[in-house]
Order: C-alpha cells, then sequence, then structure tokens
C-alpha cells in the first residue's frame, strides 16, 4: 500500500473540479450518477466491520467508522420508518458543497451518503436513496429513503 499523503485541500479540490465538469454535462442528472462515489473505498474498509443487518447496530458502526478515519467529525442518525435524517458536523468535504454553492449549485453527492447507503444496501438488502442534502454552516443535513426489502426468487 501507498503511505503517501496528498493534501486534502488537493483532493477537494480535484473533486470539486469533476463535480463540477460533470454539473455542466448534465445538470440535476449528475446527481444520480455520482451516488458511486466512494463506495469502493468503505466497501473495503468499512462493510467487513458490519456484522450486523439491524440498522441501529449499523448505523452506529457507520458513525464510528466515519469518525475514526477522519471524514466527519460529529455524525446523528435518527430513523423513522423509511426515512433516515442525518446530521454531520465537521465534514472534510464540506469545502467542495461551499464552492459549489458558490457557483449557484446545489450539493450534488455526498461521499457520507453513499457509504451510508451501501452499507445499508448490503447488511439489509434494502435499496437506499438520497433524497436531499441540505447545507447551512458548515452542517450538512441528509434525507435518505430506505426502500422494500429487494424480492429474491427461490
Amino acid at each position: 500500500m501507498n503511505s503517501r499523503k496528498i493534501p486534502l485541500d488537493y483532493a477537494n479540490d480535484l473533486l470539486y473540479g469533476l463535480q463540477k465538469a460533470f454539473w455542466d454535462e448534465r445538470g440535476r442528472g449528475a446527481r444520480f450518477r455520482l451516488t458511486t462515489v466512494g463506495r469502493h473505498y468503505f466497501g473495503e474498509r468499512c462493510l467487513p466491520l458490519i456484522q450486523s443487518s439491524e440498522p441501529a447496530r449499523i448505523l452506529e458502526a457507520l458513525g464510528d467508522f466515519l469518525q475514526r478515519e477522519g471524514i466527519v467529525e460529529k455524525v446523528a442518525f435518527d430513523l423513522q420508518d423509511r426515512l433516515l435524517r442525518v446530521r454531520i458536523e465537521g465534514c472534510i468535504h464540506r469545502p467542495i458543497q461551499a464552492s459549489m454553492a458558490e457557483q449557484g449549485i446545489e450539493p450534488l453527492t455526498c461521499v457520507a451518503a453513499n457509504a451510508i447507503a451501501l452499507a445499508l444496501e448490503e447488511r439489509m438488502g434494502r435499496p437506499v436513496e438520497l433524497a436531499d442534502i441540505r447545507t447551512e454552516e458548515g452542517i450538512c443535513e441528509l434525507l435518505l429513503v430506505l426502500f422494500e426489502k429487494r424480492p429474491a426468487l427461490d
């Protein structure tokens, strides 16, 4: 494994540039193509840590992982039936959202939300969709929808 570190502002600038180019090409449609950003990383590093299929335990493990990795400073979850509300403070990718907002572009993606959706889909077998991203003063509030379990052939 490569132990070389890159500056966070460099990585965020690259991610911003890619998101902006995708926005310029696809507009709001870009949002539905960015749901997989970060999934490989989280699939390798986070999913093995989650052994439960219970939503509360999945979310607890995810929150611990996101904080331990330094991706967010604080994360809180509120799951009510099929709606999951997530409050994130101190996300390392927040500067990307700020740069997009300066261009008049609504948030297109959230790497932490992608990790949450991946874990819930993989451990519960339920599709998850990021319905809304709201940002205010360094805090992101996400709304995710959990759909019914996928049918399977017996």
